[in-house]
């Protein structure tokens, strides 16, 4: 199946459930695993997850407080939203292997795709980001309101850039092991 890549600037690959596990598959070490699994399942920014792991002050459980720092901002703080999967994971996260720094994420995430052959195309640390936000509005389209609040954006944003990215309802049904739960906090 070809990968879906949005963006007008840069490109961004958008990954299918399956896409992310199989890209799982090519990380050897357990810390980037979780690290990877915490990208995706908090849909934050890098910078912001660097930030969070090295001061988890901001978690309380079921959100992660954030202020924004973005010049663009359309809020000035915002609580991310996460899931009881990424909830029992997020301790782990802090004990877990520093983030390294972006360049050495984006090539980590491109060399991981190859050794799980996966087309590297796109690959970069907005991806488990937009990721997560198009599973999100996948799954929770009425939630809309939750998930921009959550992410960071507008509704405009998401609805241009997620709302009609070609997933399958085998995609669906696959999204749902990971989203699980988000809706319910």
């Amino acid at each position: 199946m070809k990968p879906i890549i949005i963006g007008d600037k840069y490109l961004c690959r958008i990954l299918r459930p399956v896409e992310f596990e199989q890209l799982l598959t090519g990380i050897k070490k357990e810390d980037f695993k979780l690290n990877i699994k915490i990208a995706l399942l908090t849909g934050m920014r890098y910078t912001e997850l660097k930030k969070f792991q090295q001061n988890p002050g901001g978690w309380d459980g079921n959100f992660i407080h954030i202020r924004e720092r973005k010049k663009k901002r359309v809020h000035r703080e915002r609580w991310v939203r996460v899931n009881h999967l990424a909830a029992n994971l997020i301790p782990l996260f802090f004990r877990s292997r520093k983030l390294p720094a972006q360049q050495v994420w984006d090539e980590n995430l491109k060399r991981w795709a190859e050794r799980a052959r996966l087309d590297p195309a796109g690959m970069c640390s907005k991806t488990t980001r937009k990721t997560w936000e198009s599973w999100l509005v996948t799954c929770f389209p009425h939630k809309m309101p939750h998930i921009v609040m959550s992410q960071g954006h507008t509704e405009t944003t998401a609805l241009q850039h997620y709302i009609r990215l070609p997933f399958t309802k085998k995609d669906e049904g696959e999204m749902l092991k990971w989203v699980q739960g988000w809706d319910e906090i």
